[in-house]
C-alpha cells in the first residue's frame, strides 16, 4: 500500500500557523484515519504534542519525506468535523477573517465527546425450571442476596441495574457469579440525553389562512422544481409566521430532508420549541448555550445518526451536523444577535445561505420588521418577498399612544411613568388583565440630550450621537471627533442637559410604590442567569402568576401572551440616540415588536411609547406600524451617508497593550489604504485588485477604548463590492504581519451591527 499524508490545521489561533501542515500517516492509522478527525501531532522545534483537524488526505508528498513528522494518534474524545463543516469553515475564514482553526471551532457545536448515559438492565437468561433450581441452591447455601434477586427476576423477568444494586442490595460480585453461570445477563444500551421537556402531543393540524397557504405552496413548488431560493416573509405581529415554518418543515421532512429553525434569543426557544414538539415529538430537539456539554454532544450524535428531523436554537444551531438539510428558517431575521461578537464575526443570514447552497436547501427569513439588508435585496431581486397582513386572531393592531416626555416635565411629572401609562396600568390591574413594561436599554452608550426640547448632541461629520466619556468630553466612535461637555442646549438654551439613568430594578420598585399589591415578574440579565430561568419566568407569566412583566428587549420578541392588553415602552430614546448608524432601524424594530405583544387575545390592546422625540420618523412609523414608510426614509439616509446596505463597510480593530503603539498602527494601516486610494503609492496598492474608490473613516478610539488594560482603536472602510473589502482584509492582514509589533492584534467585522 502506498503511503498517505494528512493535511492538518493545528489548534493554535495564530496567523503565522494559519495553514495546513502535512504529516505522514503511520501504517497503524492508515485504515482508520479520515478527513475531519481530531488528531494529535508533534509541532514546532520542540515537537510539542498539539491537537489538530485533518482537512485532507492525499498520496502526494509535498515536502522532504525523511524530515516529515508523523501523526501520533487519533484523539478519541475529540469531536471530528464533517467535510461539509470543513468547507463551511473555509468559507467563513475567507469572508469574515480570523484563522482557520477559529472558523473550525465555530462550526463545531461541541469540542469534545462526552461519555453517554448507559442504561443497564439485569435480565433472567436461564429457563424458569433452571432458575428455580438455582434459587433453591442459593437458599440452602444462605446466599441471600442472590436468592433475593432470583425471586424478583422470576416475577418480573428484567430489572433496572440501579434497582438491583440500590434497592435489592445485590453486589457486583454476586452479579458476576450469576452471569458467568448463565443464569442472568446484563444488557447495556446507550441512552441519549434529551433536553426537551415532554408534553402532550397536539392532535391534527391547524388550518392555514389563505395568505399562509399561498406562501407554503409557492415555496414547496419551487423546492419540488429544483429551485433553491431565499425567501423573505414580511408578516405583521400575530400573523402566523411560526405556523408557516412548521408546515414547511413538515413537508420538507416528508421529502426525506432535515430542517434547521433559527431563533435569535434563548428566551424565544421555549414557546417555539413546544409548538414544534407537539407536531414532531422526539424528532425535534434544541441546541443552545443553556444545555450541558453532555446534552449538546448527545444532540449532535442524534443528528449524525438521523434520529432528529428538526433542530431549533440561536445561531449556533446552524452548525448541527445534519447531512440532508432541505430547509433553513431564520425567524426574526432582523435581530443583531445573529451576528457573532467573537472572531470570526460571521452573520448567520449569509452563512445560512452559503450552507443552503452547499446542501441544496431553501432559506426562509421571517420578520415583522425586516432588516434593511434583506428588504434592499428584495428590491434587487435577490430574495423573493411574501407578505402576511392579517392577525390570525381576527383582532386589530393595538392602539398606540405616543407620550412626549418633554411635556410631562413641563407639567411637573418627574416620574419614570407618564400619567397616561399610570392611568392604563391601574385600569388593567382592576380588570385583571396583564401588562408588560419594556425598558429600551439596548444600544445605550452614554448619549447626551436636552430634557427640555429633546435635542441630541451629534457628530457633525457622521450624523451619529456623541458618547459621553468620564473625562467630560463628547466623542464620536466612528471618526474620532471630540467636543467639550455641553452645559447649555445649543437649540433652546435650556440647562437641563443629561442622560437617562434607570434600570429594571428601579422600575420594579417604583411600580410597587405606584400600585401596592401588584404582582411583578422581572426578566433581565440578572434574573435569567441560571438554566431554565427563561422558561420559568415565561411560564409563570403565561399562567397568570403576575400582573406585570418588567424587562429589557428579551421580553418583546416573539412571545404570545393572550392576557396582555397593555405594553409600556419606557424611554424609547435610549436606542434611538446610540452612537450608531443603525440606531433608527433598531429603535423602529424594537418599538414595533414591543407594540405587537399587546392585544393578541380576545381583548383589544394599547401601547404607550414614552419619548423625548415624538416627531422622529422611527417613532412615528413604529406607532403607525408602517414599515414601508420607515424603510423609504431610512434608506435615503443610508444612501446619503454611504452606509450598509447601500455600501458594504469593513470595521478594522487594532488591540494594543500600549496606547501610543495601537494608535500608530491603526493610523499606519488606515493611512496606507487612503494613500492607495489617492495616489496609488502605498505598499497595499499592489494587493488590492479591481477598480473603485475606497472610503476610509478614522481611526478613532473604540467605543470602550480600554478593556482589561488593552487599548482598542477602529477605522472603517466602505465600498459597494463585498469582494473588494475581502481583498482589503487580506491585504491588511499581510501588512499587519509585516509590522512585527509584539502586543498588537487585529480583528475584522464586515457590516458591523454596532459601533466598535
Amino acid at each position: 500500500m502506498s503511503e498517505l499524508y494528512a493535511d492538518v490545521i493545528v489548534d493554535i489561533s495564530h496567523g503565522n500557523v494559519d495553514r495546513p501542515f502535512q504529516y505522514r500517516i503511520p501504517e497503524k492509522l492508515v485504515r482508520e484515519l479520515e478527513t475531519g478527525m481530531c488528531v494529535k501531532v508533534p509541532f514546532g522545534a520542540g515537537n510539542k504534542p498539539v491537537r489538530g483537524y485533518v482537512t485532507d488526505i492525499t498520496p502526494e508528498c509535498r515536502f522532504d519525506r525523511d524530515r516529515m513528522k508523523a501523526v501520533q494518534e487519533i484523539v478519541r474524545e475529540g469531536v471530528g468535523a464533517q467535510n461539509s463543516q470543513i468547507c463551511l469553515a473555509g468559507w467563513i475564514r475567507r469572508n469574515y477573517g480570523g484563522t482557520m482553526i477559529q472558523a473550525l471551532r465555530t462550526v463545531l457545536p461541541v469540542k469534545k465527546s462526552v461519555r453517554g448515559n448507559l442504561k443497564r438492565t439485569v435480565i433472567l437468561a436461564a429457563g424458569r425450571e433452571e432458575a428455580v433450581s438455582v434459587l433453591g441452591e442459593c437458599q440452602r447455601k444462605h446466599q441471600t442476596a442472590r436468592a433475593r434477586l432470583l425471586r424478583e427476576l422470576l416475577k418480573e423477568g428484567s430489572i433496572p441495574y440501579s434497582l438491583v444494586t440500590e434497592k435489592l442490595m445485590v453486589g457486583a460480585a454476586s452479579l458476576r457469579s450469576l452471569e458467568s453461570a448463565g443464569v442472568i445477563r446484563v444488557e447495556s444500551t446507550l441512552r441519549y440525553r434529551n433536553p426537551v421537556v415532554r408534553g402532550d402531543l397536539e392532535q391534527g393540524q391547524k388550518t392555514l389562512s389563505g395568505e399562509q397557504s399561498r406562501v407554503v405552496e409557492a415555496i414547496l413548488e419551487d423546492f419540488d422544481a429544483g429551485r433553491r431560493e431565499t425567501y423573505l416573509i414580511h408578516g405583521i405581529t400575530g400573523s402566523g409566521k411560526t405556523e408557516v415554518y412548521i408546515r414547511l418543515a413538515e413537508q420538507i421532512v416528508a421529502r426525506g430532508r432535515q430542517a434547521i429553525v433559527l431563533i435569535p434569543e434563548i428566551a424565544l426557544t421555549y414557546q417555539t420549541l413546544m409548538r414544534f414538539y407537539r407536531r414532531f415529538g422526539d424528532r425535534v430537539s434544541v441546541m443552545n448555550s443553556t444545555l450541558s456539554q453532555g446534552e449538546k454532544y448527545d444532540q449532535c450524535e442524534r443528528a449524525r445518526r438521523g434520529e432528529i428531523d428538526v433542530i431549533i436554537g440561536p445561531r449556533s444551531a446552524l452548525f448541527t451536523p445534519f447531512s440532508r438539510i432541505g430547509l433553513i428558517v431564520m425567524d426574526e431575521e432582523h435581530e443583531g444577535s445573529y451576528k457573532s461578537e467573537n472572531t470570526p464575526k460571521y452573520h448567520a443570514r449569509e452563512t445560512a445561505i452559503e450552507l443552503a447552497r452547499m446542501q441544496g436547501a431553501s432559506v426562509v427569513l421571517g420578520s415583522a420588521t425586516p432588516s434593511l439588508e434583506s428588504y434592499y435585496r428584495v428590491g434587487r431581486g435577490e430574495y423573493k418577498l411574501f407578505r402576511l397582513t392579517s392577525r390570525l386572531t381576527g383582532g386589530t393592531l393595538p392602539q398606540v399612544h405616543t407620550v412626549d416626555l418633554r411635556r410631562e416635565l413641563w407639567e411637573g411629572n418627574r416620574s419614570i411613568f407618564s400619567r397616561k401609562l399610570q392611568e392604563l396600568l391601574a385600569d388593567r390591574l382592576r380588570r385583571g388583565q396583564q401588562s408588560m413594561l419594556f425598558l429600551n436599554r439596548r444600544g445605550f452608550a452614554g448619549f447626551v440630550s436636552c430634557r427640555a426640547c429633546g435635542h441630541v448632541m451629534k457628530c457633525p461629520h457622521c450624523d451619529v450621537s456623541l458618547s459621553e466619556h468620564r473625562n467630560g468630553r463628547l466623542v464620536c466612535h466612528y471618526c474620532g471627533y471630540e467636543s467639550p461637555r455641553v452645559k447649555i442646549c445649543p437649540k433652546c438654551a435650556s440647562p437641563y442637559i443629561s442622560g437617562f439613568r434607570a434600570g429594571t430594578e428601579q422600575i420594579e420598585d417604583r411600580l410597587k410604590d405606584l400600585l401596592p399589591g401588584v404582582r411583578i415578574l422581572r426578566m433581565d440579565a440578572d434574573t435569567t442567569r441560571t438554566k431554565d430561568s427563561y422558561e420559568r419566568i415565561l411560564a409563570a407569566f403565561g399562567n397568570g402568576e403576575a400582573d406585570v412583566l418588567v424587562g429589557t428587549q428579551m421580553i418583546v420578541k416573539g412571545h404570545d401572551f393572550p392576557g396582555v392588553t397593555l405594553v409600556g415602552v419606557l424611554a424609547a430614546d435610549l436606542s434611538l440616540c446610540a452612537g450608531d448608524y443603525r440606531a433608527a432601524e433598531r429603535t423602529f424594530q424594537l418599538l414595533t415588536q414591543a407594540a405587537g405583544r399587546a392585544g393578541r387575545g380576545a381583548w383589544p390592546g394599547e401601547v404607550v411609547i414614552q419619548t423625548y422625540q415624538p416627531d422622529h420618523y422611527a417613532v412615528r412609523h413604529a406607532a403607525a406600524q408602517d414599515y414601508e414608510g420607515f424603510y423609504r426614509e431610512e434608506i435615503l439616509f443610508r444612501e446619503m451617508m454611504g452606509y450598509p446596505p447601500v455600501l458594504h463597510m469593513l470595521a478594522v480593530q487594532v488591540f494594543a497593550q500600549k496606547e501610543q503603539e495601537g494608535m500608530e498602527a491603526a493610523r499606519a494601516l488606515a493611512g496606507a489604504l487612503a494613500a492607495e486610494n489617492g495616489q496609488g503609492q502605498a505598499g497595499l496598492s499592489r494587493s488590492l485588485p479591481g477598480p473603485g474608490e475606497l472610503q476610509v473613516i478614522g481611526p478613532a478610539p473604540g467605543n470602550l477604548s480600554r478593556i482589561k488594560d488593552t487599548f482598542r482603536f477602529a477605522f472603517y472602510v466602505k465600498h459597494g463590492d463585498y469582494g473588494r473589502l475581502v481583498a482589503v482584509k487580506d491585504a491588511l492582514e499581510q501588512a499587519f504581519a509585516a509590522m512585527e509589533t509584539p502586543g498588537l492584534s487585529l480583528q475584522f467585522d464586515f457590516d458591523p451591527m454596532t459601533v466598535l
